[in-house]
């Protein structure tokens, strides 16, 4: 806080008058150039800390999305060897001999904790708007993928429900068909998760070449 004080001598004249304003307008500007310099330098050290994590977290984002698609196509080939089963049940009102199926999807959670601080601390608002609109795009999207893996998972809950409760549990009993269909809707999701993840790493790799450590 600024504070202006009177003189301690009394003002002879005109003269004296001006040379104590002309001394106040110094200091002032002077205090207000420190602590502009302050606050300068506390933005540019705010800017750099996120930026710093920032980029921390999408290299951490990047190694792990490869192990998820891996994941991901192998639930992929996994549900198209389930449809082959339901479709020949369909067809044949039988179970074939090797039909072991296995529904499932593993949703993987990529980190945004900096992301969210560096909107929470205004950080990003203080970066150029180029730098703010790139973390800005690589973090839509990862959000979109979330979004979509979120609904992949209550898909998967669906393709399960058939078989829980222990009832009715062969899908030659009337339940083929529903699962067949359970089962196409998630494909179709994965599908979806499958086209962000693709692009999300491209955007990672993307970031990482134009931004070295």
């Amino acid at each position: 806080m600024l504070e202006v004080h009177p003189p301690h001598e009394k003002v002879h004249g005109v003269k004296d008058f001006f040379l104590h304003i002309f001394t106040i307008t110094i200091g002032l500007l002077i205090a207000l150039s420190l602590e502009g310099l302050v606050e300068w330098q506390h933005h540019r050290h705010l800017v750099a800390e996120a930026k710093e994590s920032l980029h921390e977290e999408i290299k951490s984002n990047s190694e792990k999305i490869s192990d998820s698609l891996t994941k991901l196509h192998k639930h992929q080939s996994e549900l198209a060897h389930d449809l082959e089963v339901l479709n020949y049940i369909i067809e044949h009102k039988k179970v074939p001999e090797k039909s072991e199926m296995e529904v499932g999807f593993n949703m993987e959670t990529l980190r945004d904790v900096s992301w969210k601080t560096a909107q929470a601390t205004t950080a990003l608002s203080l970066m150029p708007y180029k730098e703010a609109q790139e973390y800005s795009d690589i973090y839509a999207t990862q959000e979109q993928l979330a979004v979509a893996e979120r609904q992949a998972t209550r898909d998967t809950i669906v393709s399960l429900a058939p078989f829980s409760g222990g009832n009715d549990t062969d899908p030659t009993g009337g339940r083929a068909q529903e699962v067949r269909n359970s089962v196409q809707l998630l494909l179709g999701q994965l599908m979806l998760v499958d086209s962000l993840m693709k692009g999300l790493e491209t955007q990672y790799k993307e970031f990482l070449a134009a931004h070295p450590e």
